[in-house]
């Protein structure tokens, strides 16, 4: 059976600068992990029972190879396992744990190599970390806790940030906006957001971390700023109970309004035109109402509806009729 470092490997050789097609599954390991394997009752306790497998056996990586199959496993870090990596000698621990993710064929085991990585903080281990954290959906929580805690780990988050999609895209984006975003800020107010539902749980973190306030109110600010701006507003538009919203952003008045104003100076698009709208619904804007019913604007919107049938249902039903917007049917 093929390691999934191997697996995850070829993959990004395939597909070297865009998110792995079904975040690299099937895992070569699929048919040996078809039941699951419900976690303690207290959550508290999770990861103990593997951090006295690693305790025993810390110096026999390939004993611990398969000593996780029939153990819960958790993919997020682990106040035991960390506990277990710091009773032992560093050494040994980022040898197991470099062993483990470089060969193991369980992605259990893998899991555990990755949370001994975690607990250090050698820069040597960051390509490694990265191929493997590219199967993000799994590995994804514990990839960004042990490459924000590296020297240069804001350019290697970056780099896996821009190779990762769904839910390993939240765990990623998350861990940058807490390490800092020095370097990362021109990438985040720009990139951050990929259309998918779950960017409004780390969308109004960027805002705050990337003092997006700030960047949208320079004259100057261009267009896949204001662009991307207008997807941050629209997912915290929609986004209530995953994380901060438009109504609780700082500054969200001021964002709104400088956005506002670039968009008046810009020629319409379908993305645009949508984005204003959703972000209208919740907090009307004047500029944005005026935009929404000039008909170059209206022409924008009736063409990419056309493309978009099944949103165009719901977003006339709901927010068009809210706003009392023009027929946007084709």
């Amino acid at each position: 059976m093929s390691a999934l470092f191997t697996h995850a490997l070829r993959l990004h050789q395939r597909y070297p600068d865009e998110p792995l097609p079904g975040d690299g599954a099937p895992f070569p390991d699929e048919a040996e992990h078809r039941r699951y394997l419900p976690g303690p009752e207290d959550r508290g306790l999770a990861g103990a029972e593997v951090a006295g497998i690693l305790d025993r056996n810390l110096d026999d990586p390939r004993y611990l190879a398969s000593a996780f199959h029939d153990v819960h496993v958790p993919i997020h870090p682990s106040e035991h396992i960390g506990a277990a990596a710091a009773r032992a000698d560093p050494e040994r621990v980022r040898r197991a744990g470099r062993w483990l993710v470089r060969h193991g064929t369980d992605r259990c085991a893998v899991t555990v190599g990755l949370a001994l990585l975690a607990a250090g903080d050698h820069p040597g281990d960051i390509p490694l970390i990265q191929t493997i954290g590219l199967l993000s959906e799994r590995y994804g929580p514990l990839a960004a806790v042990a490459l924000a805690r590296r020297s240069g780990g804001e350019e290697a988050l970056r780099w896996l940030a821009q190779r990762v999609a769904g839910w390993g895209r939240v765990y990623v984006i998350e861990a940058m906006c807490r390490r800092g975003v020095h370097t990362s800020r021109d990438w985040l107010l720009r990139n951050a957001c990929d259309g998918d539902l779950l960017n409004g749980y780390f969308a109004g973190k960027v805002a705050i971390a990337a003092r997006l306030d700030e960047a949208i109110s320079d004259p100057g600010a261009d267009d896949p700023l204001v662009d991307h701006t207008g997807r941050l507003l629209s997912t915290l538009a929609i986004c209530g109970g995953m994380s901060h919203t438009l109504r609780d952003l700082p500054a969200a008045d001021r964002i709104i309004s400088a956005h506002a104003g670039h968009l008046s100076r810009r020629p319409p698009t379908y993305l645009r035109y949508v984005d204003a709208a959703v972000v209208a619904d919740v907090s009307p804007n004047d500029i944005y109402l005026e935009l929404l019913r000039r008909p170059d604007w209206v022409d924008a919107a009736r063409a990419g509806f056309a493309d978009d049938p099944d949103y165009f249902d719901w977003f006339a039903d709901n927010v068009a009729a809210r706003l009392g917007l023009p027929d946007l049917s084709t």
